[in-house]
């Protein structure tokens, strides 16, 4: 009797462990969703590539139809660091800027990322950085820092310019041609050069709270921005600055100049500002949902992508279809 029932037994096992090992179907796997409506997101661009917008944990994200849908850049080092600015000196050569001295840059678009740069030991944050006419990079940070890359951002040295605190700097920002620049940042310090970024001139404080950035508008013409809603104009290349109308007092940290001179703001609460007459006078265009803009691109089609500190947000069309921001390639 225990024969028949061991030899039993010995089948099932058998025809178990064949079972166990034989191939079949497997359904396939649930295409995963990029959560890019629900990331903190602190830039956004374009480039040859598509739109790329960075963040949190040093997430790159490349989208080649207008946001519809996304992709993870490649990084050649994943620092897990939040970015905070990414800056195209034209559709294929960029840089990306982060906390800990991180630089990535990218030849491709934004599709693919090399470190050129980190510093734990060191790690202020990075925030703005610009190609100057002599093909010098110059990135500013935290503390005053500025770092200066003499080979297209493949390396980078520290460069700090004549005359300055350490105040936090914020944006770097040059007009169309690459003669005029400003350089701003906390407790109102700022930055002017006439000749291409090769000298510096501290300019005399005419705000004591933080800028956040500055956009030149053509000719002689700026504007600089930041907290509490405060912003002001320039009519003669940043030598003097004048406080404009403003709506209400609300933290501004983004940009968009139109193609007809129209100035779009972006801050906290959801609000986007708008200006048609060089930034003297603001009005509010959109204010919606209480996520923090931190930056601001028109699709082709004309809407709005807004990056937040609360995900992409799409927004209705506009009259305008392009972007210009502070004079970049």
């Amino acid at each position: 009797m225990l024969a028949p029932v061991g030899m039993a037994m010995a089948l099932i096992v058998t025809a178990a462990s064949i079972y166990s090992f034989s191939p079949r179907h497997v359904p396939p796997l649930q295409e995963t969703r990029i959560p890019v409506d629900r990331m903190q997101l602190t830039t956004i661009e374009r480039s040859k590539a598509g739109i790329v917008v960075a963040g949190e944990l040093g997430s790159i994200l490349v989208s080649s139809d207008d946001g519809q849908t996304w992709k993870k850049a490649t990084l050649s080092q994943d620092r897990q660091a939040l970015i905070t600015r990414i800056v195209f000196a034209d559709p294929q050569r960029g840089i990306a800027l982060g906390h800990e001295g991180w630089i990535l840059r990218t030849e491709d678009g934004g599709l693919s990322w090399q470190e050129a740069h980190f510093d734990e030991a060191n790690g202020e944050p990075l925030m703005s950085a610009r190609q100057l006419p002599s093909g010098d990079w110059l990135a500013v940070g935290a503390f005053g820092r500025v770092l200066r890359s003499t080979d297209d951002g493949k390396s980078w040295q520290a460069d700090p310019l004549p005359d300055l605190s350490d105040w936090h700097l914020n944006d770097i920002a040059s007009s169309a041609d690459g003669q005029q620049w400003l350089i701003v940042g906390e407790a109102g310090t700022a930055l002017r050069s006439a000749d291409g970024g090769q000298t510096w001139q501290v300019i005399e404080p005419f705000y004591d709270g933080s800028l956040y950035g500055a956009v030149h508008l053509g000719g002689t013409h700026w504007v600089s921005y930041g907290m509490r809603g405060n912003v002001f104009t320039s009519a003669d290349g940043g030598l003097s600055w004048t406080a404009s109308a403003v709506p209400a007092p609300i933290s501004l940290y983004g940009h968009a100049l139109l193609p007809d001179g129209e100035l779009l703001l972006v801050g906290q609460g959801g609000i986007v500002l708008s200006s048609k007459d060089d930034g003297r006078t603001l009005t509010i265009a959109r204010r919606e949902g209480r996520a923090s803009l931190t930056d601001i691109l028109v699709s082709g089609d004309g809407r709005w992508m807004l990056s937040s500190d609360g995900g992409l947000q799409l927004r209705a069309p506009t009259a305008a279809n392009t972007t210009q921001k502070d004079g970049a390639a």
